[in-house]
């Protein structure tokens, strides 16, 4: 068994409020909230889908989420059970990992969407999905155009991250076998473009004495079981500015043996790639979408 964390596109309104009613499931966010600085119990039971949109809000939403869902994950799930994230999903892993604290994951998150939000605004960027053609090819393509594949999902789906001209040109003139569709986010992630978030995400993590993981983490620079936690840390602030290999990092859990996950809230979009990556290796899937799914954890 191995526990997914997702990343920012998988927040939908309203997620947090079947998870309020665990106990002391109200008294955790607050908390979190205070580290935040936001007031995430708002924001995630009645904020609208174009509020928790905003990169600030959704990353240390998404996260603390998923760290609620966490602890209250039935006995049977393994103390030595694989963990991994998508791309700010990945400071959530680390905390349930040990790496940091759940305190810290959330501070991490709010520091490092809001400083994100703040690049995306110092030019026009953007992103596309690039779904279908060979991966080599398409890569080549995006970099001839100027852009770099900030996600490879694995699944048929690359992410193009760039200018925001860029974009529109291969939207609109997209690699013969391949179809390309614009996404609504606030820039390009991922990319060189989110150098002052790095930077800023830096120094926040310098405050930071990470521990080794207790379970096999997994890296998204290149799916490896990452057994540093300082080494780990240092991934996630340059992370940043470098692709997500999500692809890799499914190949790793294969590796590892694992034949079933579960994916911590908001749960998806991850079940649905591996349901698609990895037909026939992993063959059960629970996407905890509601407390009522951690029943069946098994």
């Amino acid at each position: 068994m191995a526990l997914l964390c997702p990343g920012q596109g998988s927040q939908a309104p309203g997620m947090l409020t079947p998870w309020l009613e665990l106990d002391g499931a109200r008294e955790r966010v607050q908390q979190w909230s205070d580290r935040a600085g936001l007031d995430l119990l708002r924001l995630g039971t009645e904020g609208d889908a174009e509020e928790i949109q905003d990169t600030a809000i959704t990353q240390p939403l998404i996260v603390a989420l998923s760290l609620l869902a966490a602890e209250h994950l039935p006995e049977s799930v393994p103390s030595d059970a694989p963990v991994a994230g998508h791309s700010v999903g990945e400071l959530a892993a680390a905390a349930i990992a040990g790496v940091f604290s759940p305190d810290d994951a959330v501070a991490l998150a709010a520091v490092r969407g809001a400083e994100m939000a703040k690049a995306c605004a110092i030019e026009p960027t953007s992103m596309a999905a690039v779904m279908l053609g060979e991966p080599e090819r398409v890569v080549a393509w995006l970099h001839e155009n100027g852009l770099e594949a900030a996600n490879q999902n694995g699944a048929g789906q690359i992410v193009a991250s760039g200018s925001a001209a860029q974009i529109e040109k291969i939207v609109a003139e997209p690699l013969e076998g391949t179809k390309v569709r614009p996404l609504k986010v606030a820039g390009a992630f991922h990319t060189k473009y989110m150098a002052p978030a790095e930077e800023a995400l830096r120094a926040l993590a310098a405050e930071i004495t990470p521990f080794d993981p207790v379970r096999p983490l997994l890296s998204n620079a290149d799916g490896s079981v990452v057994t540093s936690g300082g080494e780990y840390l240092e991934r996630l602030v340059k992370q940043v500015t470098r692709p997500v290999r999500w692809d890799l990092t499914m190949r790793e859990l294969a590796a590892l043996g694992v034949t079933s996950t579960v994916e911590l809230p908001p749960a998806g979009t991850l079940t649905g790639l591996v349901k698609r990556e990895l037909k026939g290796t992993v063959t059960t899937l629970v996407a905890l979408k509601t407390p009522a799914n951690l029943e069946d954890v098994r």
